[in-house]
């Protein structure tokens, strides 16, 4: 018989205690543990259990191996047929992985996913819901099918040629029993908040509950070599739900982010044991489902604003890819005693230490005014070679001039006034000339060692912020 036990869980952290706290040690937290009762069982290997494999002299269960005699060949990605999400993989999907994606109720975490699975016609795909019917997502893979299906292929024949298998359950054991019969090459958990094992005694989505099956559907993905998708809620902060753990147990942690009332979504890496947490996809919500963008910028700079003031084009790197967005800033009288500062897309106390040294090394008084600044299109940047065009969009906004048509700029501005040379330059530069931009404001320092005899743009060379604001606006 399976022994019990009492263990005290912090909801917050998913620390445990043997006994009840009022403040959690761990995240500072009051009143935050919950009581659960846990059954010890024994722990069975997944490789001998599902694919009734075991070690030459019966053994089971790994062996110490000298760190030479480990074979590090590099395997093969699977190939996920989706450009955007093989960037943010660092390639594909490796073979034996973990990935959570997360995102907000309605972002279209399970639209990617199935659209993504559907296109894998040579992979067997197990697809397991705990939140919608069969039915369900076969109405949304009818809708996903058409944009899917290529030219001469009908919707019908994409979900006929998919070898993607579906079944609503929520009980890890049956789970994996699924698996045994149907010997998939990729599984996909929709989503790991609605799945329970009987080893742990609370309710689904509980941390000892996600943190469990979590646990197992790790030790399952590293002994059988077969990759796992977890789809996962956020909470109200914003963060995943669950147990901080659950970050650290998987392989790679995918946020899949967007305002829903623009029609893009962002795919980012927040943490990635295979790749590069530095790049990003990005999509386009449509009514058959998402598209991919392979250039934002064209996504991004849809509008003509020549002659409306308070608009600069800058060109920043998400990851390793250029594109050019709009920094859009207003400038007025306040209403009120106290000047308001507000910023959209951008940090609100870099935004202040602009304004300060616009006030401090150009001399322009903008402490009795209240100024709003936003990234066109709803994009969170971070990229410190916005700067510039942060104080010309201010400042164009401040004299009701609007910069001329087919200017751009790339800079970092100092605390000093000058303008600090970017990473990069060179992308940035090649993105600006292909959509047509005629002149480009670049820091001084960056034109040492580029040849710009070949350059379709002139690239204006800057030191000081006001050398910049003279070549804008005379």
């Amino acid at each position: 018989m399976a022994k019990e036990k009492t263990v005290y869980v912090c909801s917050n952290c998913g620390q445990e205690s043997a006994k009840w706290v009022g403040k959690c040690p761990s995240c500072g937290e009051w009143n935050s543990f919950k009581e659960f009762t846990v059954r010890k069982e024994k722990q069975v290997s997944f490789t001998s259990s599902i694919l009734g494999t075991a070690d030459a002299d019966g053994t089971q269960g790994a062996r110490p191996i000298p760190v030479g005699k480990i074979v590090s060949d590099e395997e093969p990605r699977l190939d996920m047929h989706d450009g955007e999400l093989n960037r943010v993989l660092g390639g594909g999907l490796v073979p034996g992985s973990l990935v959570l994606l997360g995102g907000e109720p309605g972002i279209g975490k399970s639209t990617l996913i199935l659209q993504t699975v559907l296109s894998l016609t040579d992979k067997r795909v197990l697809y397991v819901s705990g939140e919608e019917s069969a039915r369900q997502l076969k109405l949304r893979a009818d809708r996903l099918a058409r944009r899917v299906a290529d030219m001469g292929k009908s919707a019908t024949d994409v979900l006929d040629e998919s070898q993607c298998r579906v079944v609503c359950e929520t009980s890890l054991e049956h789970i994996f029993l699924h698996i045994k019969n149907e010997q998939p090459q990729l599984v996909v958990i929709d989503s790991i908040q609605t799945i329970m094992t009987e080893s742990v005694d609370s309710s689904p989505g509980s941390i000892s509950q996600v943190r469990e099956c979590a646990a197992l559907l790790l030790k399952f993905a590293k002994e059988t070599n077969i990759p796992v998708i977890l789809i996962g809620h956020i909470n109200k902060e914003g963060t995943l739900a669950g147990p901080k753990v659950l970050e650290h147990i998987v392989d790679a942690v995918l946020q899949f982010e967007g305002d829903q009332h623009y029609m893009y979504r962002i795919l980012r890496s927040i943490k990635n044991r295979f790749g590069s947490t530095a790049e990003l996809g990005i999509y386009e919500m449509r009514q058959d489902g998402l598209r991919q963008v392979s250039n934002p910028s064209e996504l991004l700079l849809t509008e003509n604003h020549e002659g409306l003031s308070g608009v600069a084009i800058t060109s920043t790197i998400e990851g390793v890819r250029p594109f050019m967005i709009e920094t859009q800033a207003l400038v007025s009288t306040a209403a009120y005693g106290t000047p308001q500062r507000s910023a959209t897309g951008f940090d609100l106390r870099r935004l202040n230490m602009l304004l300060a040294v616009l006030e401090k090394r150009v001399g322009f008084k903008l402490a009795q005014k209240d100024v709003f600044l936003n990234i066109a299109g709803g994009l969170k940047v971070t990229d410190p070679a916005i700067d510039l065009s942060v104080i010309a969009a201010v400042l164009s906004s401040n004299v009701d001039t609007g910069i001329e048509a087919g200017v751009c700029m790339a800079g970092e501005v100092g605390l000093s006034g000058e303008i600090r040379p970017v990473n990069r330059i060179e992308q940035r530069v090649a993105e600006a000339s292909k959509l047509g931009f005629r002149r480009m404001i670049v820091p001084k320092y960056n034109l040492q060692g580029l040849d710009t005899s070949k350059l379709k743009i002139e690239l204006v060379p800057v030191r000081k912020v006001e050398e910049a604001l003279r070549v804008l606006f005379g």
